[in-house]
């Protein structure tokens, strides 16, 4: 008691002091979590994967493309591995008539979501694949073992997609067209901005668990772990910290402001209980598509954010369904 007493000051200073810089920790920890996240290493479960591409009914090629963005080629070989097997059995029961295994009918642009590296991606290849459809996956900046340290949701990566396709192209003997473009969360946003400019080569675009409005979705959370008004303080100074750190504002983020401009049909699916992007901004994204192009929306039932596509829910029949059926249509 003696000691506190003697130490009073110094104590309530230190906590007053801890208080006022917690919220600064805080933010800048956002801030630096949405610019430059913490880059996921190569697994096990990738390598284990790698090494045995028969059994997954793929062949792998590696390529960087010139603007140093590290890239994987999927494209089928052998025969089906067990997630493959059961996508063609689903497509079967549906009616659909697929082609013989190995045939390839076009060619996908799949991206990545936050904190993700283009082997995340390697058992949706998988199924892809096994229908025909070749996959080129690209690391975005600021993942993976992309040499960029800066995540901009877009808005610098918009010309990414096209580039990775049409190099990949150029470098294995095949044509870019047709050609689908698919992303997950922040890879959605990506695919929105390319598929958004002009002469975009997209033949179907498919978005995944993504926003509407990144600066929005921040904002919201911040609201929701600390309330209104302190909430909104911190929000604001995340996005000055962010256009500081990236040139870019972070409420000029919003992919619902270019997706009226996309011209691909496209689909858009989020889970009915995603707690980390709204159910209803993936809505949002859906119902500002032009009204005269194809379009369709699925609620994946009971789906969160990070199981959207691993649910009982047979959202890959649905996936490969809108792409064969709209690039094949492209076919000469």
């Amino acid at each position: 008691m003696r000691f506190l007493r003697k130490h009073r000051c110094p104590l309530i200073l230190l906590l007053l002091g801890l208080l006022v810089s917690a919220p600064i920790v805080v933010v800048r920890w956002a801030t630096a979590e949405l610019a430059s996240p913490p880059r996921r290493d190569l697994m096990d479960y990738h390598r284990e994967f790698l090494a045995d591409l028969p059994a997954h009914g793929i062949r792998v090629e590696e390529f960087t493309a010139q603007d140093g963005t590290p890239c994987l080629v999927v494209s089928p070989a052998g025969s089906p591995g067990e997630r493959g097997k059961i996508l063609r059995n689903q497509l079967t029961e549906r009616g659909f008539r697929l082609s013989p295994f190995g045939e390839i009918l076009g060619t996908l642009v799949l991206l990545h979501g936050r904190k993700g590296r283009k082997e995340d991606y390697l058992g949706i290849a998988e199924r892809f694949a096994a229908c025909g459809l070749r996959c080129v996956i690209p690391d975005l900046p600021g993942h993976g073992d992309h040499p960029g340290k800066i995540a901009t949701y877009g808005v610098r990566e918009a010309m990414v997609p096209a580039r990775v396709l049409d190099e990949a192209a150029s470098r294995f003997g095949f044509e870019p067209k047709p050609s689908g473009l698919m992303g997950i969360s922040m890879g959605g946003s990506v695919a929105i901005h390319a598929a958004a400019l002009p002469d975009a080569p997209w033949s179907a675009l498919i978005v995944v668990a993504s926003f509407d409005s990144l600066g929005g979705i921040a904002r919201n959370d911040a609201r929701r772990r600390l309330g209104h008004t302190l909430g909104d303080l911190l929000a604001d100074e995340m996005e000055s910290l962010y256009q500081k750190k990236t040139g870019i504002g972070l409420p000029d983020i919003r992919p619902l402001d270019r997706v009226a401009s996309v011209q691909a049909p496209t689909l858009i699916a989020h889970g009915t209980a995603d707690s980390v992007v709204p159910f209803t901004s993936g809505k949002r994204l859906h119902d500002a598509l032009s009204a005269g192009l194809p379009r369709k929306w699925i609620e994946i039932p009971d789906a969160g954010h990070d199981n959207v596509l691993i649910t009982d829910f047979p959202i890959y029949a649905e996936m490969t369904s809108w792409f064969l059926n709209h690039l094949t249509e492209c076919r000469p």
